[in-house]
């Protein structure tokens, strides 16, 4: 519930009204009251690191207390100028000076007003000295080995914890085992020494962790003489058993000591940890158990450490008292020894006198019983004094109890309730104050409170009053009195309004009256909806390594919801909010929850809790995570037969989802042992299967379990089961026949499995006869799966038999194939009837097909070869690279695709079976007509004016056929989609790849489209794009990418104003023509002349020229140092965000070498034209036409078939767009 500050206008009204008698809260701090100690330092160390010592007593009261102390029983002066007191309190200082011995003892604080004296329990304080182990000389030790050793380490005494640690010089352990032990008081045992315990450095250290400090003892020296050199007789083998059994003896204790006895006495407090320990020597090394005489050690809390050495009961109890018997044992002997365990206690409380306040003419009483080992004393004191020394009047004291009858104001006092025993003491304060005072609120006026429907409303009114007073709570809208199970006031007059109703909402007075007086105060309450959650999905079940989400959807009231927290735990445990958790395999985003990857841990209730100022909900569901079976397991074999076997088998852990099946497997195979095969599907309700088996084979079997996750590991295998051999049951299947050479069978079927064998000494039986012959059969009996078999005649029929035998019989009657024996070439050749040529690039034959009888063999169909032996438009012979192309099956025609346009071919036409290839026919010439020419190679406009533009492209690399001319066409282009009307230029001169268009729009931008033309029509256009100057602007040229840029061009002599000079452009890789173009430019000699001459002589141009090249050439070298570092400068920046087309296009081009498949489209440029304008060509480009597709043609004209050989290489198609150009002034 929430407590909201602020509030004010309480209604305050006396329509309803609940009593209640209350006592009152904690006397408040303006009420006269004795001195109550609020806190106390317990042991204080004066550690030598510390730069002071603080040693505490703070006290409350009215008056306001003042304090003394004692040290050791005698006052302590706090004006001692050694020590820093604090003001308003009994905390002083002792400052770390060095000197501070003297302080130490056993403090007590006292504080006291005119009321009473309170005190505190003995603080110590301890000035710890700094340990040392005693200078001292120790003599070296010499024994012979087998003896019994004990080195002593008597560390100093210091603040405890003492650990000890035996090491050697180089601060290594020593090593502890059965025959080496340290004692709890750091003496090192030896049950008996060995020749490589001889050293020169063992070295005890012992460690005060508290006042981080190690001091060390001196190095002991021991020298372990070897029997076997002592008693040395010549023997090699004989001599260190004679020596041993010298020294073998029965065990003797070392710890305790013989001085001890046979028993001794050890006290042991309650709740601590008893540790007895027990070290015997003897040869061999004795053996140390451990028991309780009379009784069993506690298994949960005893441990045997140091090999049994030592024994350890963890919380002693009262019942762990007894007698514990060590007893040390070889073969030689039996030492034992008795420890009578006394478990003792320091006094604590079970009754603690308690503080209280009283009215005048009150009665009280004061318990104090406290328990311990051996059973404390009590002791009480009024005011820190013995309460023999200063009764009360009318006091009746017991060692348990103080009694008082009919009390007065100046009976207010400190009791004071001490027990001690030998373990310690303890101390308890109870304030005895009689008090009459009207009543306190302590609670401020006009609280206001709120509460969420449905739960618990709490209005406090905390209050103090002596006499006790009764309590009153009313609402202001209410003529009736609050009553009813709904209400109840607490003892310090909190009103609790159970199960809060809208209705409950409004304000509410508080009034506590005693015989001294009333007073009141009010407080308003507001009811809030409830927060309401759910966790979605409900109750998933999800299978493993998945990914699990989980929704919390929340419901909160308005004025809650800044408030509201989601937290989300698993089965009590919390998961960090808004983060990740497991490796980042749990991630929690506020109402979502998402693990990866699950695991079977990930099972279980998962709670959404929402969390407000007001209240909390939670909601939960159970996931599940469903994972792939256990193993079966217990695998067992029954019911034993040649033929068959019963597995029966225990399911395995399902792991939350039902078994749907199991296989059972096999392993058996000879030839592949430990290769698993599948025998058997079971249902997931069944455990047992009778299992169906072959002859000859040893089983092995194993079973997989199958749920709707997947399948189980499999099982571990089961016992051998092996069946006896017999004939076999079944003959081999796909018997075929595989020839190299003609009239040979060569006999081949899929041999028997392991499996199918039944036993051993496997053969075939193979027979064969011509199909029909009424002969006998031939056969032969082999090992293989294969026979090689030469016949009589070329692809002749046989009828073959294959029957499998071992050594038991023969398996049953086989069923016969037919099969032909090898094939031969065919011999005969197709006769070419004619080629009917289609189209340019497409041809029709026709053959004669060649007799069965001279295929010898399965036809599997005929080949046409053909190459171009020269080109009708130039008349050159080519040399010769045959194409070649198949057709399957018995056929009289094909079609031939791909071919060269207006060109000359010769073809032939053979059969081929499955041995190969026949005789080609005559050769046979056809010609292709003239089709369309490819694209022209490129198109570039070197020349741009107001009006005019002047473009220059390359001829078609394949013409096909005699060029007429070109076809030139441009329109307007905008930046949007519309285009402008086509016009056409038909150019009739095939020898002048060059124009120049006039009459054209300033500043327009236009497309150009050139298509080269034979008589058949013309082909794709390659295309340009360019835009006119404005008026008033110069004339740009444009510089083809075919001119060589490394050249040095020298500018031509211009002697007078109006003459033309012809500039003509060579291309670097131009081939087949001198030229290009050729650009006119107009010269006005006078007009540059005059200005070369003024510029060029004078003085400062030429300075400033030079400048000008130097400050280029160190902006060259900035900008080549940055782009290899990757980097970009401010040029390039700006040239990326504000693009110039025609630099853009410039970049986008390379000024060197002329290569068609360089070309790129141009950015930006409308969708070409070439839609609108077919080509009369049909397609020339050659389409894949694998065997059998019948696709594209049918069988009275297709080409089908396999296209495969050497060919002529096609040209690549490119649009050939590009606007790059650099300028070039004219």
């Amino acid at each position: 519930m929430e407590r909201l500050p602020g509030a004010s206008g309480a209604v305050f009204s006396l329509l309803s009204l609940l009593w209640h008698f209350a006592s009152a809260s904690e006397i408040p701090l303006s009420v006269q009251q004795v001195p109550t100690i609020t806190k106390q330092s317990k042991e204080q160390v004066a550690f030598p690191f510390d730069e002071y010592f603080q040693i505490e007593c703070e006290a409350k009261g009215n008056p306001e207390p003042r304090f003394t102390w004692t040290k050791d029983g005698k006052p302590f002066d706090l004006s001692d100028p050694r020590i820093i007191v604090s003001n308003n309190s009994g905390t002083f200082r002792i400052p770390n000076e060095g000197q501070i011995a003297h302080f130490q003892g056993k403090y007590r604080c006292f504080a006291s007003n005119k009321l009473g004296v309170a005190m505190s329990e003995e603080i110590e304080f301890i000035v710890p000295n700094v340990p040392k182990f005693p200078k001292e000389k120790i003599e070296p030790l010499e024994v012979e080995e087998g003896d019994p050793l004990v080195l002593p380490c008597n560390p100093p005494t210091g603040l405890p914890p003492l650990h000890i640690y035996w090491m050697n010089i180089e601060l290594e352990h020593i090593q502890q085992d059965e025959r080496v032990y340290m004692s709890q008081e750091g003496d090192l045992y030896f049950a008996n020494v060995e020749e490589h315990d001889s050293r020169n450095d063992y070295c005890c250290f012992a460690a005060f962790p508290r006042l981080r400090t190690i001091v060390q003892k001196m190095p002991m020296k021991l020298t372990v003489n070897s029997l076997k050199h002592a008693n040395d007789s010549g023997s090699p083998t004989g001599t260190g058993s004679e020596a041993n059994s010298i020294k073998q003896r029965k065990p003797s204790l070392l710890l305790p000591p013989a001085a001890r006895g046979p028993a001794s006495a050890v006290t042991v407090l309650r709740g601590d940890a008893l540790v007895l320990e027990c070290f015997a020597e003897g040869l061999p090394t004795p053996q140390v158990d451990w028991e309780k005489v009379g009784g069993d050690l506690p298994k949960e809390r005893e441990t045997k450490e140091n090999y049994g050495k030592t024994l350890k009961i963890e919380n002693v109890s009262y019942q762990d008292k007894g007698n514990y018997r060590c007893t040390a044992n070889n073969f030689l002997g039996v030492a034992t020894h008795d420890f009578h365990v006394t478990v003792e206690e320091p006094p604590h409380w079970t009754k603690k006198p308690q503080s209280g306040v009283y009215s005048t003419g009150a009665s009280g009483i004061l318990l104090c019983e406290a328990e311990g080992e051996p059973e404390p004393v009590i002791r009480w004191r009024v005011n820190g004094v013995p309460i023999e020394e200063n009764p009360f009047a009318g006091d009746v004291v017991s060692p348990g109890e103080v009694s008082f009858t009919d009390l007065q104001p100046n009976h207010t006092a400190v009791y004071q309730c001490e027990a001690s025993n030998a373990h310690g003491t303890i101390l308890a304060n109870a304030n005895v104050d009689v008090v009459d005072v009207h009543p306190l609120i302590e609670t401020e006026d006009e609280e206001s409170y709120a509460a969420v429907t449905g739960s618990s409303a709490f209005l406090r009114c905390e209050f103090f009053a002596s006499p006790p007073a009764l309590v009153s709570w009313q609402k202001a809208d209410a003529a009736r009195p609050l009553e009813g199970p709904r209400y109840h006031v607490h003892a310090n007059g909190t009103l609790q309004v159970r199960e809060a109703t809208a209705e409950d909402a409004g304000a509410y007075s508080c009034w506590v009256e005693n015989a001294q007086g009333k007073t009141a105060v009010t407080a308003s309450l507001d009811i809030r909806n409830a927060t309401k959650l759910q966790v979605s999905p409900r109750d998933p079940r999800v299978p493993r390594s998945h990914t699990l989400e989980l929704r919390c959807e929340s419901e909160c009231d308005p004025q809650l919801k800044p408030s509201l927290r989601l937290t989300w735990s698993k089965g009590g445990a919390t998961f960090e909010t808004n983060g990740t958790e497991d490796g980042s395999r749990i991630l929690i985003d506020g109402a979502h929850l998402t693990i990866s990857n699950l695991t079977l841990e990930d099972q279980g209730v998962y709670t959404c809790s929402a969390h407000t100022a007001l209240d909390s909900a939670a909601d939960g569901t159970h996931v599940t995570v469903l994972d792939v079976p256990d193993p079966p397991e217990n695998l067992h074999l029954s019911e034993r037969q040649n033929r068959s076997v019963r597995l029966t088998w225990d399911a395995g852990d399902n792991h939350n989802s039902n078994i749907s099946e199991y296989v059972v497997e096999f392993e058996g195979s000879r030839e592949e042992p430990g290769r698993w095969e599948a025998l058997a599907a079971v249902p997931g309700e069944e455990t047992t299967v009778l299992l169906p088996l072959a002859p000859y084979v040893r089983y092995q079997f194993r079973v997989i379990a199958t749920n709707e996750v997947g399948r189980s590991r499999p099982s571990r295998p089961s016992e051998h089961h092996e069946t006896p051999p017999a004939a076999p049951d079944k003959n081999p299947q796909n018997i075929r026949v595989q020839a190299s050479q003609p009239k040979e069978m060569v006999i081949k079927w899929e041999p028997l499995k392991s499996m199918e064998q039944n036993g051993p000494g496997l053969e075939y039986r193979v027979a064969w006869k011509p199909l029909g012959a009424p002969g006998e059969w031939e056969e032969e009996t082999v090992r293989e799966h294969s026979l090689r078999v030469m016949t009589p005649a070329v692809y002749a029929p046989y009828e073959v038999q294959v029957q499998a035998l071992n050594h038991l019989g023969a398996g049953p009657q086989p069923q016969s194939v037919v099969l032909y024996s090898g094939e031969d070439y065919p011999d005969a050749a197709p006769v070419i009837h004619g080629v009917d040529v289609v189209n340019s690039t497409l041809a029709k034959v026709t053959w004669s097909s060649v007799p069965k009888d001279r295929v010898h063999g399965r036809l599997k169909g005929y080949q046409i070869n053909w190459w171009k032996t020269k080109s009708l438009a130039d008349g050159r012979t080519l040399p010769k690279e045959v194409s070649v192309l198949r057709f399957p099956g018995q056929r009289s025609s094909g079609m031939l695709p791909a071919l060269d346009a207006f060109s000359e071919f010769h073809l032939t036409v053979l059969a081929f079976n499955a041995k190969g290839a026949g005789p080609e026919s005559e050769p046979y010439v056809f010609q292709t007509p003239e089709g369309v020419p490819e694209q022209p190679t490129f198109l570039k406009v070197i020349k741009v004016d107001k009006d005019t533009a002047t473009l220059a492209w390359g001829p078609p690399r394949k013409l096909n056929g005699n060029l007429t001319g070109y076809l030139l066409q441009y329109q307007i282009i905008n930046d949007t989609d519309e285009i402008g009307e086509l016009n056409d230029v038909n150019i009739r001169a095939p020898s002048k790849p060059s124009w120049r268009l006039s009459n054209l729009n300033a500043t327009t931008k236009y497309k150009f489209y050139v298509r080269a033309c034979t008589s058949r029509g013309c082909g794709k256009p390659v295309t340009e794009e360019a835009a006119t100057l404005g008026e008033g602007s110069r004339g740009l040229g444009k510089l083809s990418e075919g001119v060589n840029a490394t050249e040095k061009v020298q500018p031509p002599e211009v002697p007078e104003a109006g003459a033309e000079h012809a500039v003509r452009l060579l291309p670097k890789n131009w081939v087949g023509n001198n030229s290009i173009f050729e650009d006119v430019i107009e010269a006005r000699g006078r007009e540059y002349a005059g200005l070369y001459d003024n510029i060029a002589t004078q003085g400062w141009f030429i300075g400033l020229m030079g400048a000008i090249a130097f400050l280029t050439l160190v902006l060259l070298t900035v900008c080549f140092v940055k782009r290899n570092r990757g980097g970009k400068y401010s040029v390039k920046d700006k040239e990326d965000l504000h693009p110039d087309p025609d630099v853009q296009s410039g970049k986008d081009e390379t000024f060197g070498d002329y290569s068609d498949s360089d070309e790129k489209p141009l950015k930006g440029s409308l969708r070409s034209l070439t839609r609108d304008l077919p080509a009369t060509e049909s397609a020339d480009s050659l389409v894949p036409y694998g065997d059998g597709d019948h696709g594209l043609f049918s069988e009275d004209g297709s080409f089908i078939g396999a296209y495969a050989g050497s060919k002529e290489k096609g040209s690549v198609e490119s649009n050939g767009s590009s606007t790059a150009t650099f300028p070039l002034r004219a």
